[in-house]
């Protein structure tokens, strides 16, 4: 019970720094996908996002272009599951709850090596929520997959 209430107080507390920027894109603004590298300290291999949302597409393309530099690392949720555009890692950022941000609660940052070796934990204490935003997060570039 006390970790539930933990969870959801990490999770309001994203929500509240994030302005609410979790919400899933509507049909009609999905478009042809994305694909963009991100590293954080330690990681040698790029985490890919698959991005759908036009506005979030533009917002990778500013920040890897210099025009975006405040809200530059990556916040998003994470799903237990490998992707096939992103295989050195056995997990994944559920495309719908990415988005960036300048500033973010210590709870949900972790760096790639770490998330990978304690993907089981993840959603529990280990990232209530299962709400990843790396304070060393990079995009490193668009990918074409």
């Amino acid at each position: 019970m006390q970790k539930a209430r933990i969870g959801g107080l990490a999770t309001a507390a994203v929500m509240a720094l994030t302005g609410g920027a979790l919400a899933a894109p509507t049909a009609a603004r999905a478009a042809e996908a994305a694909y963009f590298g991100v590293r954080t300290h330690g990681s040698y291999h790029d985490l890919v996002l698959k991005l759908t949302d036009p506005e979030k597409i533009a917002k990778a393309r500013a920040i890897l272009s210099g025009e975006e530099k405040n809200t530059t690392h990556l916040l998003g949720r994470i799903k237990k599951t490998p992707a096939d555009y992103n295989p050195h890692y056995s997990f994944h950022v559920d495309p719908d709850t990415v988005s960036f941000f300048e500033v973010a609660i210590e709870v949900c940052d972790a760096t790639l090596p770490y998330v990978e070796d304690h993907l089981d934990e993840v959603g529990g204490a280990f990232l209530p929520g299962a709400y990843f935003c790396p304070w060393s997060s990079q995009l490193t570039g668009e990918i074409k997959v």
